[in-house]
């Protein structure tokens, strides 16, 4: 292959990322105008991949695809797939059913992705796999989402993935965090010499002309010439580049024989590059038979080519051209011809009649609401959200169109696409009839503006939604936001008390567990007695994913995160089999400060850093947001200043203008122990004192409880007035609740205030969480240094030194041998070990792996291949310095435990 002029630095990227693929895999995003080399690039890659003896697979996206689920990724994996038996039966299940090859109900996208990926590594350990797909943007979303999982996961494979993206086409890719390479025109030295390659003759004027218009894009050099030959007058009028080049492979149509043009319009509106389908639609348009050698004109022109695969257009702009060129009656009868052809793939027929039609026709929006269906079962929502407002657009009733827009809303909803539902309850709400319809419009409305605070007139209009439908769900959807709004605001007594009233109402039960949420969440502190009294009766009991996931949330919104932990657990553990991500996202937020509290700090920093990433790749910036707050938090506990504040700010940054008070706490609570531990006093307080001030946006009326520890040791000394109202107002509070987190606090806060003995050691008899006994024994061996009581300080001085070791709080541990050498007691600074060395991936795997998973137990858990699994361990094994799984509890410590 000749090398391509003026891309020498993009060409050896590519070609270095084939040559070592067999040590490291990886991914690119190819990104670019239409014509500036995209496809050429691939080209190279894919012949030095097949000069190297790496096995190629390839697909292209196709516009009229779209809209078929999974369409690009069987074409990708086809070759692959009589390998699928060997797959775990869940992953295996999910891929084929995504492709429709089994019955399986409403696979999880992210079951499908793991199932490619174990696929592919399992071929590309035979031999490495160079993956190239074209034209990206067209592809249908579900095979866009599975290919960026894919895309973040290979480095551990011999595997490449090459993705050409064409400008100005959004895509699930364009905010991951996939490398890109991104082309521009050529340099004027470059594009001088690929014209004159291929136009040597132009005349002077002419080919200034052309490198102007060109601007260095390749596929305009060379197309450019032989147009502004064929105009009659020489001049073509000022088009922008891409319609430009669109209308001069539209010009070379005009001097293609009828047949011709007719079957190129046929393959252009198909969704497959078949040219026996072409043919026969072609065929049933002209009303008698047309043969493949209609087609010579056409690759003579340069417009296509044939081959054993189907028939292919030279560059997306011929297929487009020839599209746009035809007219509407034309574009009609070959889409009517090609459902025809198309009778036994019921969503190939039912797309094209779809385009087939000039009016409204509810058979064709009765059969979308089908492949709707079909869609969904299968895993591609977004496919069915498609279908369904083709469905309403096409549908002559009323009523049927503006219950597939509200039902397409509700899948966008699952999605997280609130763009899309604010497009479809526009396009409904002028046409909603009924009670029913309203209601479901009020919540759709609702979800779009979660993150507004409005205070308690949006409380009490939900309210009145709740009370004016029967649906008992949709009802509970309208008191779950209530609740979240009481949650972020002090609403008032009777207001969050009318909340409950209401759920006590609509829930089956005292013991549903979403009326557990509601009442934690609505009133946690008047209702906080009652709330634990029901988790612990529910403790053992077995609850789907959900449910386990919405009482574990119950459990951490009151402060009693020891009652939480079992339920989110078991949550995880059962969202991680079914491939729910999105879920398990939030799940692992909740977990990580129940974690945190508990005293489980390597625990939390593990929680948080698989949340953050999970709630990127679900886009759930909120979540993201909360994570990242976590990270913080522990980072300051670890003595890690600097780290800790680019997360917080990286926390804050996520949420943007969607801040709300209960967010603003948890990033304020996290800078205040940043800064604490840092030995940073003042700073500390300023963060966590906006917790505790109604006035400020990071106030909060409840987890401002969870900080009082915190915030006295942050006071004190000089600021011991000025939080004795605030301690007492906590007092007050502690009186109407068992929260916990609350009394461990406030028993702290006594004992540090009054400087009196007993109140240290009752404290300390009442404190059974592990942090907070730390603490309390740290303070009181400080306590007894600052009376002189020396021999007697250094014994609590080194039980807390070593608990926080223990804990992985290393700047508490730090403070604890300072205050060892005051009294006198040389203490020897922590050694790292190699376990500080992990990452929190790799601890995770290891912690795995120490309970006794399989790697591929351990990758189905984590949604890695096992063979990325087997890598990471090969290097954390070097970190540890062991040479077997059966050291791996011994190496890790208090580390191996996993919750």
């Amino acid at each position: 292959m000749n090398p391509l002029i003026g891309r020498g630095a993009e060409t050896a990227r590519l070609e270095a990322l084939v040559d070592g693929i067999r040590e490291q895999g990886d991914s690119l995003v190819v990104r670019g105008a239409p014509g500036i080399g995209k496809s050429a690039l691939l080209a190279v890659a894919a012949a030095r991949a097949r000069a190297g003896e790496v096995t190629v697979s390839s697909t292209s996206g196709v516009q009229s695809e779209t809209h078929l689920p999974f369409a690009g990724l069987y074409q990708l994996v086809q070759p692959l797939l009589a390998s699928a038996e060997e797959l775990p039966a869940r992953q295996r299940d999910a891929l084929l059913g995504a492709f429709g090859m089994v019955d399986v109900s409403s696979p999880e996208p992210f079951l499908i992705a793991l199932a490619v990926l174990n696929l592919l590594g399992e071929a590309a350990a035979q031999r490495p796999l160079l993956m190239i797909v074209d034209d990206v943007q067209w592809l249908d979303r579900p095979t866009t989402e599975v290919l960026g999982f894919v895309a973040r996961r290979v480095r551990s494979e011999p595997i490449v993935l090459l993705l050409a993206v064409r400008d100005d086409h959004p895509t699930s890719l364009d905010d991951s965090d996939v490398p890109e390479l991104r082309l521009t025109g050529l340099s004027p030295h470059d594009a001088e010499a690929l014209l004159d390659s291929r136009a040597p003759a132009l005349p002077v004027g002419m080919r200034w002309r052309v490198l102007a218009e060109a601007a260095g894009n390749p596929l305009a050099l060379v197309e450019l010439p032989r147009a502004l030959g064929a105009a009659t007058t020489g001049n073509l009028e000022f088009l922008p580049l891409t319609a430009r080049l669109e209308r001069a492979f539209a010009a070379r149509l005009a001097l293609l024989p009828p047949s011709t043009r007719l079957l190129l319009l046929a393959a252009a509106a198909n969704d497959e590059p078949d040219l026996t389908a072409a043919l026969k639609a072609a065929s049933l348009v002209a009303g008698g038979a047309t043969t493949a050698h209609v087609l010579i004109p056409a690759a003579e022109a340069g417009l296509v080519r044939a081959d054993p695969d189907g028939i292919h257009f030279r560059h997306p702009l011929v297929r487009s051209a020839i599209y746009q060129k035809a007219g509407p009656a034309d574009r009609l009868a070959v889409h009517a011809a090609l459902a025809e052809v198309h009778a036994a793939n019921p969503d190939r027929r039912t797309w094209h009649r779809a385009a087939a039609i000039a009016h409204r026709d509810d058979s064709v929006a009765a059969d979308l609401e089908q492949v709707a269906d079909r869609a969904r079962r299968r895993g591609a929502i977004t496919v069915a959200v498609s279908a369904l407002r083709r469905a309403a657009e096409v549908g002559e009733d009323p009523d049927s169109r503006v219950e597939r827009l509200l039902r397409a809303a509700e899948l966008s909803f699952e999605l997280g696409q609130t763009g899309q539902i604010a497009e479809l309850i526009a396009l409904a709400e002028p046409e909603l009839e009924g009670e029913r319809q309203q209601a479901r419009l009020a919540w759709l409305k609702e979800v779009l503006e979660e993150n507004r605070n409005e205070g308690p007139p949006r409380i009490l209009r939900l309210l009145a939604a709740a009370d004016s439908v029967t649906d008992r769900t949709l009802a509970l959807n309208f008191l779950r936001a209530a609740a979240l709004r009481c949650w972020w605001t002090g609403s008032g007594w009777d207001l969050r008390q009318r909340v409950v009233a209401m759920a006590e109402r609509v829930a089956t039960g005292p013991d549903d567990p979403e009326l557990l949420q509601i009442v934690a969440t609505a009133s946690p502190v008047e209702n906080g007695a009652l709330v634990m009294e029901r988790l612990a009766g529910l403790r053992g009991r077995r609850f789907d994913a959900p449910m386990a996931r919405i009482l574990g949330t119950a459990g951490s919104a009151m402060g009693a995160h020891d009652l939480a932990v079992p339920f989110l657990n078991a949550a995880i553990a059962d969202l991680r089999s079914q491939g729910r991500l999105g879920l398990l996202a939030q799940a692992l937020v909740s977990l990580v400060w129940s974690l945190l509290f508990c005293g489980d700090a390597p625990g939390a920093l593990l929680a948080a850093e698989e949340a953050e990433r999970l709630a990127g790749e679900t886009g759930q910036t909120r979540w993201q947001s909360s994570a990242y707050a976590g990270q913080a938090m522990v980072a300051g506990f670890r003595g890690e200043e600097a780290h800790g504040l680019a997360l917080a700010a990286e926390s804050e940054r996520m949420l943007g203008a969607r801040a709300t008070s209960s967010a603003t706490a948890l990033i304020e609570h996290a800078r205040g122990v940043i800064a604490l531990c840092a030995g940073r006093h003042e700073d500390a307080y300023g963060h966590l004192r906006r917790l505790f001030d109604p006035a400020d946006v990071a106030f909060h009326p409840v987890t401002r409880l969870w900080a009082i520890t915190d915030l006295v040791d942050a006071a004190l000394p000089a600021r011991r007035e000025e939080i004795r109202p605030l301690l007492a107002e906590a007092e007050e509070l502690g009186a109407q609740t068992p929260a916990p987190l609350l009394h461990q606090g406030l028993r702290y806060a006594r004992a540090l205030l009054a400087d009196d003995e007993r109140l240290y050691q009752e404290a300390l008899n009442g404190e059974p969480w592990p942090i907070g006994r730390a603490r309390l024994t740290f303070a009181y061996g400080v306590w007894l240094r600052r009376r002189r009581r020396i021999q007697e300080a250094r014994v609590p001085l080194r039980t807390a030194r070593d608990s926080f070791d223990a804990l992985g709080l290393l700047a508490w541990g730090e403070k604890a041998r300072q205050e060892l050498r005051a009294a006198g007691e040389v203490s020897d600074l922590r050694v790292s070990s190699g376990v500080d060395r992990l990452t929190p991936q790799e601890l995770h795997i290891a912690r795995l792996a120490a309970a006794g998973l399989s790697n591929r137990e351990i990758g189905q858990q984590l949604y890695l291949s096992h063979r990325t699994v087997s890598t990471h361990l090969y290097r954390l094994f070097r970190k540890l310095g062991i040479t077997a799984r059966g050291q791996l509890r011994d190496a890790l410590g208090q580390s191996a435990y996993v919750g």
